[in-house]
């Protein structure tokens, strides 16, 4: 089972899009464990969406969509929703 997921930093007002096999470990990873990469700078995040596919690649089409413009204005008002 794979994972579609959105973050989001109130913070920063920054989002995150990506897919995983294990998404409570990804979770603390982004939030607690990583110790470079471009997710540190933003902490913390927060769990605003998701998505469980079966397969690796349809995972990896619906991440894409959400990083198109169409995905992104979804994301956005999606936060504004909350």
């Amino acid at each position: 089972m794979y994972t579609v997921y959105v973050l989001h930093s109130e913070k920063f007002d920054k989002i995150y899009i990506g897919f995983t096999s294990d998404l409570q470990k990804r979770l603390l990873s982004h939030n607690e464990l990583a110790n470079k990469g471009w997710t540190i700078n933003f902490r913390p995040w927060k769990l605003i969406y998701h998505e469980e596919f079966a397969e690796k690649k349809h995972a990896m089409k619906r991440e894409s969509e959400l990083k198109s413009h169409k995905g992104r204005d979804f994301i956005r008002n999606l936060i504004e929703s909350i």
